[in-house]
């Protein structure tokens, strides 16, 4: 087994007297899509906030290649190499699709400067240029964005999200909203981006996650209550017994 790039161990969040997670330990090794699923309620957005930096735990500890995040402010997990989409597709609507790129990519860099080199603009023009290439929506490039087909609105943000290159690409339920064909599109994009980077996404579509994934881990009532492959997932009692029930055909 690969060294974790990114560790949790018992992490908990509470929310006054709520307890949204509690005491939840992982490990996540490079190059491996892992899947988090659970019932409604589970605390799958709360584990993805606090990796992400949106939220900080109450207790325990996360740390990347070796860092403790613990207190680190949100756009430094960006800069780390940590970066996500949401669930509700987060774009600028009235920009073109290149230009939803190039501004994230100028917002990481650095801050408008008037001084700053054309040269400088023509690099992040073609780093946003390479990202909608990833994606598959090179031919899009001009086009505003709110113009764009739900599911390729939602690749736009992965692009959005890629930007910055990082190392751990966390989405949250990318194929929401989607029909079949827009689904399996989705798929192959996240076959594709699995080659290069690890991918952590909470998602509702268990065939998709059970074909997709490298590993699952099972959250109920903010407790990690399964971590295996799909294979120890769909036969694990409890699993069955809380999410999945004893429907073999998992809808």
């Amino acid at each position: 087994m690969s060294a974790p790039l990114l560790a949790v161990e018992n992490v908990g969040r509470r929310f006054g007297g709520f307890v949204a997670l509690a005491d939840v330990t992982a490990q996540f090794e490079p190059g491996k899509v892992t899947s988090i699923i659970g019932p409604n309620g589970a605390g799958k957005s709360t584990f993805f906030n606090v990796l992400s930096g949106v939220l900080t735990p109450s207790s325990g500890s996360i740390r990347f290649k070796g860092m403790d995040l613990v207190g680190t402010r949100q756009h430094r997990f960006v800069h780390l190499g940590i970066a996500r989409s949401y669930q509700i597709t987060n774009i600028f609507p009235e920009l073109s699709v290149h230009e939803n790129v190039r501004v994230a990519a100028q917002a990481g860099r650095s801050r408008y400067n008037i001084w700053t080199n054309r040269n400088r603009f023509r690099e992040l023009s073609e780093r946003a240029d390479a990202a909608l290439d990833s994606v598959g929506l090179a031919a899009k490039r001009d086009e505003t964005a709110k113009f764009l087909a739900h599911g390729q609105q939602r690749a736009l943000e992965i692009a959005i999200a890629l930007i910055s290159d990082p190392e751990v690409l966390l989405l949250d339920e990318p194929t929401a909203g989607m029909g079949p064909e827009e689904t399996k599109e989705m798929v192959a994009l996240l076959e594709k981006l699995a080659r290069e980077r690890t991918i952590l996404l909470v998602e509702h579509k268990m065939k998709m996650i059970l074909g997709l994934s490298d590993r699952i881990l099972v959250l109920h009532h903010g407790r990690l209550i399964a971590d295996g492959s799909p294979r120890d997932i769909q036969t694990d009692p409890e699993v069955r017994r809380v999410y999945l029930g004893q429907n073999d055909g998992y809808a």
